[in-house]
């Protein structure tokens, strides 16, 4: 992982990780199980748990304490798929991260990348971004 890091809201830091995918996937790892960390992720999303249980369609207490569910862990690994393929054209994780959370896209209705991830159109957005790829300029 990179050594420069951005502060986040609860006095806590997040390695900027740019082109370096493993080293996003081994941040995003829990250490307590082979999971996606909902922590971990909310952390380098700049999203709180409520958030995140919103976008996932769960109840709050399910993300603090059954974090592996089916449900969360698809909803993280979906938005990773995105982040990843995001990325490859953008050249960092930090842009695809901001991209997913900000990007509103005319092509569906103007939702950002985040959502249509929370609507279950991964494959749908994953299939956008591959459209893309040939004509990126930066």
């Amino acid at each position: 992982m990179a050594t420069a890091e951005i502060a986040v809201p609860a006095g806590e830091t997040v390695p900027v990780f740019d082109r370096n995918f493993d080293g996003f996937m081994n941040f995003l790892n829990s250490e307590a199980s082979p999971s996606i960390s909902p922590k971990q992720f909310g952390l380098v999303f700049r999203i709180d748990m409520q958030t995140l249980a919103a976008q996932a369609h769960v109840h709050m207490n399910t993300v603090r304490l059954a974090p592996n569910t089916e449900t969360i862990q698809s909803h993280l690994r979906e938005s990773v798929r995105v982040i990843r393929a995001a990325a490859d054209i953008s050249g960092s994780i930090e842009k695809a991260i901001y991209w997913f959370k900000n990007h509103p896209l005319p092509t569906f209705d103007y939702k950002m990348p985040q959502d249509l991830v929370a609507e279950k159109r991964t494959e749908a957005l994953i299939k956008y971004i591959q459209s893309l790829q040939a004509g990126y300029t930066g």
